[in-house]
């Protein structure tokens, strides 16, 4: 069984480029203190690391 990961949005979108935003988006990610699941995979590590100032991550 694959692990999974729990991606929470702590820090505002405001005032940061169009491609984190876009990220956080692509995530499933709508508003502040949400909360998601997904697999543990290389291309969602990837995503987070781009946006790793803004969410908080927990294995699950």
């Amino acid at each position: 069984m694959t692990k999974r990961l729990k991606i929470t949005q702590t820090r505002s979108l405001s005032g940061h480029i169009q491609k984190q935003r876009g990220v956080i988006r692509a995530l499933g990610i709508k508003r502040l203190h949400q909360s998601v699941e997904h697999a543990d995979i290389p291309q969602i590590r990837g995503m987070i690391e781009k946006v790793k100032h803004l969410v908080k991550v927990e294995e699950v």
